[in-house]
């Protein structure tokens, strides 16, 4: 990118042209997210303003952002955001990226448990934890992550959308006194190491592995999960976990086989069996 000024339309266009040759799917798309997330300018006005000089340097922050997009880091990596439900949080390598679908999750806690107690387990960038501290009306939200750099980010994200959540660092549920959830929520890792193999290289090369991997066949994250919370959650309370599509069918066995009652399957957005739910029977 030379030193002089060149117009915005300018500006875009190399960047489309760059995303383009890279194989990026929507480039047009991209490039105005890009600008706005990189710039904090609304796309709507680099539309309508496209004759404007860019600033040198503005332009080389731009072009650098391209640049990571059109050697695979994720977009979401690139500008630092992503929205999620009501949300705009910072997001980078410390957290994988929230989905789409883990936004039905947090759906289904706020249609059966709306208040009282409830954790989130494997918090990540927080995406959970603060959308339902900010949409319930609980009087404890708490969000609970293993990695001291997932929890900082997640601080990061309640500052900055002023949520009260309780983060804390912790191994799953150890800790947590005996019945005192009413919920416990969580998007645990759930794929095997020969999928993790196969997975893009976008989300490969950049997502961290132990947000993903969870033992030979996906479900070590979810057995200990569904036998811990047993301990946490009060009676006739619930746990609501996503789950792989192709291990549903086995993780709502496992639920029914430890105890577990009410053990549904949800399907999400896509038409898949994405949701676990499950509810502690009265008995201790």
């Amino acid at each position: 990118m030379p030193d002089l000024a060149l117009t915005l339309s300018e500006v875009l266009a190399e960047g489309r042209a760059r995303l383009a040759e890279a194989g990026v799917l929507e480039p047009a798309r991209e490039v105005l997210r890009l600008w706005a997330d990189l710039t904090d300018e609304q796309p709507a006005r680099a539309l309508l303003d496209r004759n404007r000089q860019v600033n040198p340097a503005v332009a080389a922050k731009f072009m650098d952002g391209v640049g990571r997009r059109a050697e695979g880091e994720p977009l979401a990596y690139v500008t630092g955001w992503i929205g999620f439900r009501r949300l705009e949080l910072r997001i980078d390598r410390r957290a994988l990226i929230p989905r789409p679908e883990t936004e039905g999750l947090v759906d289904l806690v706020l249609e059966r448990v709306p208040e009282g107690r409830v954790a989130d387990l494997g918090t990540g960038s927080g995406c959970i934890a603060l959308s339902l501290a900010t949409e319930g009306r609980y009087e404890l939200v708490l969000g609970i992550e293993r990695s001291e750099d997932a929890l900082a980010l997640a601080g990061e994200n309640r500052r900055l959308t002023g949520a009260a959540a309780t983060l804390i660092r912790g191994d799953l549920l150890s800790g947590i006194t005996p019945g005192s959830l009413d919920a416990v929520v969580s998007n645990p890792p759930y794929i095997t190491d020969r999928e993790y193999a196969e997975l893009d290289p976008s989300v490969r090369g950049w997502e961290p592995r132990e947000a993903l991997v969870s033992g030979p066949d996906g479900l070590d994250a979810t057995v200990r999960l569904l036998d811990e919370a047993r301990r946490v959650v009060r009676p006739r309370g619930w746990l609501m976990v996503e789950v792989d599509a192709g291990r549903a069918a086995a993780a709502a066995a496992l639920a029914r086989g430890l105890g577990w009652g009410a053990v549904e399957l949800r399907v999400d957005l896509f038409g898949r069996e994405r949701y676990l739910l499950a509810r502690r029977s009265d008995r201790p």
